[in-house]
């Protein structure tokens, strides 16, 4: 039973810990003070970190503030004038992590409780720290903003995404985003279509603009992932900020079914073929280098794919990624592609292992490999080799043979 859960059948008063955390530019936390427990320690950290910005849209954040609280004096054209404006690389969060509370307002959800944060303070030296008011007049504040050019400038679209949500709560995304944003995603995903089934339904009727329509079967919603704006504006239509990225729900992404089988479109009311729509579908068409990382270390690719200036970094960070070289690491990370990519189909029995493939094949996209994004955020495995002669194709129609043994039904 959750501690939470636990907490209010015995009718208790929510469990209550202060926190104090450090958080540098690339929102790396530092707890001051925190929950003893390890796991709320770790919920705690993941909410602060997903909710507060870091990188450039930390960058965007405060200079946008500084600007909307009539601090800059002079125009901002270009991202280049944005630029000019320093920004603290130091910041300072304090409030309390409450278990058994329910959130409200403006808190951070985890599981069985919420977050509050009290407190947000900057700092240039980690010495005087300084925070906005937080009484300032929104007119006068959005037309310190608005004067400025460069409050139209929008972030590049780096990452987008289909989420599917079903009425009973399903959610499926593709392509499948990386694991610290899935969960972020599914949860913007509920916010979106809304909270409960009366929200699900408000919403729609909204967005047909039919009072009287039923509530749909399922429902979806294409997200842009963005570099952030060089200033924060209305105009942007972010519905999110994740970490370093801005969340915008595309023009013409949404769309719902009533049957499971015709998706009808949100803009427009014209039916959709079921499937991909151009901007996903143009993820799988990149440009890529194919790499094949084996489980004794060794990381090979064709003469002449990879630049020689880029080798090295490719070399070590697929080698963080994957284990490669060290074959408990190599184990761990197989099994889990295995397991991945083949969740319906594998029935592994409790302490059973899967085969270990001696090697693994990548397709790398050649933008990442200048990207200062970790390439374990971009890299697609395509096959693998139990053998080091027979590839098998991790998207075919069949299991490898080489887990028949473990097949659904059969184990």
């Amino acid at each position: 039973m959750g501690e939470a859960k636990r907490r209010k059948q015995l009718g208790l008063m929510p469990a209550v810990h202060p926190f104090e955390a450090l958080m540098d530019a690339d929102g790396v936390l530092t707890f001051v003070r925190a929950p003893e427990d390890a796991r709320l320690r770790e919920e705690l950290a993941s909410a602060l970190k997903l909710a507060h910005p870091y990188g450039a849209a930390w960058n965007s954040a405060y200079r946008t503030q500084l600007v909307m609280h009539g601090r800059v004096d002079k125009f901002l054209d270009t991202a280049e004038d944005v630029e000019t404006i320093p920004v603290p690389p130091h910041r300072r969060l304090t409030g309390e992590l409450a278990i058994g509370a329910k959130p409200e307002g403006r808190d951070l959800r985890v599981e069985g409780g919420r977050v509050r944060v009290r407190e947000e303070g900057h700092s240039f030296d980690g010495q005087k720290w300084t925070s906005f008011p937080s009484n300032a007049d929104p007119r006068a504040a959005l037309n310190y903003l608005m004067q400025h050019p460069a409050a139209r400038l929008q972030g590049e679209v780096v990452a987008a995404y289909r989420a599917e949500q079903w009425r009973e709560g399903r959610v499926d995304i593709e392509p499948e985003p990386p694991a610290e944003l899935l969960e972020a995603l599914e949860a913007l995903t509920r916010e979106w279509h809304g909270e409960d089934d009366a929200g699900w339904l408000a919403l729609h009727q909204d967005a047909v603009q039919d009072e009287a329509a039923p509530a749909p079967l399922a429902r979806r919603v294409t997200f842009e992932l963005r570099q952030p704006a060089p200033l924060q504006s209305p105009l942007s239509l972010a519905f999110a900020t994740l970490g370093n990225v801005e969340v915008t729900p595309q023009a013409g992404g949404s769309s719902y079914t009533e049957n499971g089988d015709t998706w009808i479109s949100y803009e427009d009311g014209e039916a959709t073929e079921d499937g991909l729509p151009p901007e996903l579908a143009d993820i799988f068409d990149l440009d890529t280098v194919a790499v094949t990382v084996y489980a004794d270390g060794r990381i090979e690719w064709a003469p002449g794919e990879v630049p020689d200036e880029d080798a090295e970094r490719l070399r070590t960070e697929l080698k963080d990624a994957t284990g490669a070289g060290d074959p408990a690491e190599w184990a761990e990370w197989t099994t889990e592609l295995l397991l991945g990519t083949f969740a319906d189909e594998l029935s592994v029995p409790e302490g059973a292992a899967l085969p270990v493939p001696v090697a693994v094949r990548l397709d790398v996209p050649v933008d990442a490999l200048t990207d200062p994004d970790p390439l374990a955020q971009t890299f697609m495995e395509s096959e693998v080799t139990f053998d080091g002669a027979a590839w098998r194709d991790l998207y075919g129609e069949e299991v490898p043979e080489e887990l028949r043994a473990f097949a659904a039904g059969d184990a």
